[in-house]
């Protein structure tokens, strides 16, 4: 009796453990059918292929129901962004080219009414016509480069080239202006340094800076320009001895269109130093500042050591 038990209970358990077994496998075998999906729905999603392939009430027929259905939308998100980029490319064309002209002819009368013999209360109106024009045209430029590169109009060319070389170009530009108000520009050319830079978009970054530096020092100031090697950076400093930036107001310098309320009455737009950062983080690199109010301004330019 005892054994006729044993025996029963001996072949239930075979039983049951054959039928978790057939449990399992089949449990793999779906799983990896399911798996296998997954891969095929990855694959042709990432080679931009992706289509329904079934069409049951099962949960991967959902799920490729639901992928389907994003990444319909997600390619519509981007046909819009496209038509949208190439309506800003033409907007852009449009503003500089229609502005140019315009502008360049006002300036081209200004010139040659300040040349004929008027009066002094009309040359000075001559004069600000003449000064208004220059700062339009300035802004109109300045604001065309920006928006080109924040639509990824202009890309920036990234190559081995001498930070030194880039460096004197901008003093040599910079110099007359300088010489106005009668500042020093400092800059002692040493051996080559090379960076991952694009040479003319740097200038522009750099030129940016050192003329900030020149509106707001005093006449007989000092500009200095250092360069500093790192393991893999080369740091450009430009340190003046103008008015300085308060503490408060050195995180929104590099904003778009910010002027501090403490240069209200000297000349510029507020978009140097925002395209200069522009251009600089292009480039992989980031800069910095140094200031306190009244002891003039230090920027770090760190750009990528090549």
């Amino acid at each position: 009796m005892n054994d006729s038990i044993w025996l029963k209970g001996s072949v239930l358990t075979v039983i049951a453990a054959i039928f978790c077994i057939i449990c399992a496998l089949a449990t793999y075998i779906k799983l990896k059918v399911i798996m296998k999906r997954l891969e095929k729905m990855v694959r042709n999603a990432t080679e931009g292929c992706f289509q329904e392939e079934e069409f049951t009430e099962s949960r991967i027929s959902k799920l490729e129901s639901d992928m389907a259905e994003f990444f319909k939308r997600s390619s519509l998100s981007s046909k819009n962004l496209e038509a949208e980029h190439l309506n800003i490319k033409s907007l852009i064309a449009d503003i500089s080219h229609q502005t140019k002209t315009p502008i360049s002819n006002i300036m081209l009368y200004s010139e040659l009414l300040g040349e004929k013999n008027l009066p002094e209360d009309c040359q000075e109106l001559v004069r600000q016509v003449t000064k208004q024009s220059e700062k339009l045209d300035f802004l109109i430029r300045s604001l065309v480069k920006t928006s080109r590169l924040e639509s990824g109009i202009i890309s920036i060319n990234i190559s081995r080239q001498n930070v030194m070389t880039v460096i004197q170009r901008v003093v040599d530009e910079i110099r007359a202006n300088a010489e106005k108000k009668q500042i020093a520009v400092e800059f002692e050319r040493r051996e080559a340094l090379f960076s991952q830079i694009d040479a003319r978009w740097t200038e522009e970054a750099i030129y940016n800076i050192v003329d900030n530096a020149v509106k707001y020092t005093p006449h007989g100031g000092t500009i200095r320009i250092t360069v500093s090697e790192y393991e893999m950076f080369v740091r450009i400093d430009i340190a003046d001895n103008g008015m300085g930036i308060a503490e408060a107001e050195q995180a929104n310098i590099f904003g778009r269109f910010y002027r501090s309320p403490n240069a209200s009455g000297e000349e510029g737009v507020g978009i140097g130093l925002y395209l200069a950062r522009q251009i600089v983080r292009a480039e992989g690199g980031y800069m910095k500042v140094i200031s306190e109010l009244g002891r003039g301004a230090t920027f770090s330019v760190y750009l990528r050591k090549g």
